[in-house]
């Protein structure tokens, strides 16, 4: 990468982006590390979010955002975790899956669910830049097309 990432003043819009990469990452953090959502939430609120950690600059976040995405994917897990593993291909089972890729697919699954207010083209959209920013190459493919195959699925009856 090129360039210094502090020389833009961030824009309104993207706190949202940085909202969902922190969201991401807190739910990677939870399920590998077995943290309680209220103890994630308290720690990005107050540490992570806006802040310098070791060097990295934290993006100032839609905090309402984040504590939206990461609450709602662990209350509504039972039903994202289903949505997402029938939009595997048939060889894949969700646990197989890296942490990374699990927490990307959860929070998007979740938002097209939930925030019916927001283009589907753009969540399948952060949410694969977000996989861009973890990998290379084959799973921003895969979460685009996962996504993309939960937005027909869960976004079909408002067109109706």
């Amino acid at each position: 990468m090129t360039g210094d990432k502090n020389q833009q003043p961030v824009k309104p819009a993207n706190q949202r982006g940085a909202a969902r990469l922190a969201a991401v990452q807190a739910l990677y953090q939870m399920d590998v590390g077995g943290t309680g959502v209220l103890e994630i939430v308290a720690e990005y609120e107050t540490h992570r979010l806006g802040q310098e950690i070791d060097g990295d600059t934290y993006l100032k976040a839609d905090a309402s955002w984040f504590r939206s995405i990461v609450s709602g994917v662990v209350r509504d897990q039972r039903q994202l975790d289903p949505l997402i593993g029938t939009a595997l291909q048939d060889d894949w089972a969700l646990s197989r899956l890296d942490s990374t890729v699990r927490a990307i697919l959860r929070a998007g699954t979740f938002e097209l669910r939930e925030r019916k207010d927001v283009p589907i083209a753009v969540i399948v959209t952060e949410y694969v830049e977000i996989a861009k920013a973890f990998f290379e190459d084959e799973e921003p493919k895969l979460v685009n097309a996962v996504l993309d195959r939960i937005a027909k699925q869960v976004r079909t009856d408002i067109r109706k």
